[in-house]
C-alpha cells in the first residue's frame, strides 16, 4: 500500500512545477476560505473587471488610451446600473408587498382545499393526515415570518456594508482595469519561479473565467427577459418578481431551475387553479428551461458543458458549502479548474520521462 502511494506521489508530484502549482492553489484556497468575508469587495471587483475587460479592450483597439477607455466603460456601466436600479427595484418591491399581502388568502385557500381532500378521496387521505399537514405548514409559515423579521433587522446593519461596497468596489474595478499589466507583473514576481504548469493552467482558466462571467450575465438577462415576456403575455401575477427569480436561478445549475419552479407553479395554481391556463404556464416555463439547457448554455459555455451534469452538481454542493454564493457562482469554472489541474500534472514515472 505504501509502495503504491509512493509511486503515485512520484508520478504526479516529482516535477517541481507541479509542486508549485499545488502550493499556489492551496494558498489561494486557504486565503479565500479564511479571509473570504474580508476580501469580498475585492472578489466583487474582480468579477466586474472580468466582465468589463472586453469592452475596454475594444475601445483600446479603436485608439483610446486605456485609462480613458476604462473611464468610459465604467461611466456607461454605472449609468446602466442606476437606470436598472430605479426602474426595476421599485416594481419588484411593490410586487413583493402585494405578494406578502396575498399570502394569508393563499394560505386560507390551501387550508380549505386540504380540508376537503378526505371527503373527495376518502380511500387515500384521512382527516388526521390533513390536520397534521396543515399544522406543520402553519408552523413553517410562522417560522418563515420570524426569519423575515430577523432578516429585516439584520438588513439595517448591512446598509453600512452596502455603502462601503458602493465606494470601494468602483475604485477597485477602476484600478484593476487601469493597472492590470502592472499588477500581473507584481504577482509574477511574488510567485515561485518554477511555474510552467501554473502559467499553462492560469492562461487556460483566465480565458475560461472571462467567457464564463460574460456568458452567465448574458444568460441571466436573456432568460429573465424571456420569462417576463411569457408571464406578461399570460397575465401572471408578480410577473417582474418571478422573471427576476427565474433569471437569477441560472446562477445555480440544475438546482436553481428546480427551486424556482415551485413559486412559479404556486402563483399560477392560486391564480387560475387546475385550469388550462395553469398547464399552459407550466408548458411555457418548461420550454424556456429546455431552450436554456439545450440551446443557450451550449452556445454560451461551449467548453464548460463538456463537464458531466453529476460533476457540475457535485461542484455546486462542494464549492457552495465551502464559499457560499461565490462557490455556487464559480462552481463550473472551479470544476473546470480541477479538471485542468489534474490534466496538467505529470502522469508518467520520472524514470519513464528521462528514458524518453
Amino acid at each position: 500500500m505504501l509502495d503504491m502511494l509512493n509511486r503515485w506521489y512520484m508520478r504526479r508530484f516529482s516535477d517541481p512545477h507541479a509542486v508549485s502549482l499545488i502550493a499556489i492553489l492551496l494558498g489561494g484556497f486557504l486565503t479565500i476560505y479564511f479571509f473570504g468575508n474580508l476580501i469580498a469587495p475585492l472578489l466583487v471587483a474582480i468579477v466586474l473587471a472580468y466582465l468589463l475587460e472586453w469592452p475596454v479592450m475594444r475601445l483600446e483597439r479603436l485608439g483610446l488610451p486605456r485609462t480613458v477607455a476604462v473611464l468610459v466603460v465604467l461611466l456607461i456601466f454605472a449609468g446602466l446600473m442606476v437606470m436598472a436600479f430605479f426602474g426595476l427595484v421599485p416594481t419588484i418591491w411593490h410586487q413583493v408587498g402585494n405578494f406578502a399581502s396575498d399570502v394569508p388568502t393563499m394560505f386560507n385557500d390551501l387550508q380549505h382545499y386540504v380540508s376537503s381532500l378526505p371527503e373527495r378521496y376518502p380511500d387515500f387521505v384521512q382527516p388526521h393526515q390533513a390536520i397534521t399537514f396543515m399544522e406543520t405548514l402553519r408552523e413553517k409559515v410562522m417560522g418563515l415570518g420570524e426569519s423575515v423579521v430577523k432578516g429585516s433587522l439584520a438588513s439595517l446593519v448591512s446598509l453600512a456594508t452596502i455603502a462601503v461596497y458602493l465606494i470601494l468596489v468602483p475604485l477597485l474595478v477602476f484600478f484593476l482595469l487601469k493597472d492590470k499589466d502592472e499588477m500581473l507583473a507584481t504577482m509574477s514576481g511574488i510567485l515561485p519561479k518554477n511555474r510552467r504548469l501554473t502559467s499553462k493552467v492560469g492562461a487556460e482558466m483566465n480565458e475560461q473565467i472571462s467567457n464564463y462571467i460574460r456568458g452567465k450575465v448574458t444568460e441571466i438577462f436573456i432568460i429573465g427577459i424571456a420569462s417576463y415576456i411569457t408571464f406578461a403575455v399570460m397575465d401572471l401575477r408578480y410577473a417582474v418578481l418571478l422573471s427576476v427569480l427565474v433569471g437569477l436561478s441560472v446562477l445555480i445549475p440544475y438546482i436553481g431551475a428546480a427551486a424556482v419552479t415551485v413559486p412559479v407553479a404556486m402563483v399560477g395554481l392560486f391564480q387560475w387553479g387546475l385550469t388550462p391556463d395553469f398547464w399552459w404556464l407550466l408548458a411555457a416555463y418548461g420550454v424556456i428551461q429546455a431552450l436554456d439547457g439545450n440551446v443557450l448554455v451550449p452556445v454560451l459555455f461551449s467548453e464548460a458543458v463538456n463537464l458531466h451534469p453529476v460533476a457540475i452538481i457535485v461542484a455546486v454542493l462542494v464549492f457552495g458549502g465551502l464559499w457560499g454564493f461565490w462557490g455556487v457562482f464559480f462552481a463550473i469554472p472551479l470544476a473546470t479548474l480541477v479538471k485542468a489541474v489534474w490534466g496538467a500534472l505529470p502522469s508518467s514515472e520520472p524514470d519513464d520521462t528521462v528514458s524518453e
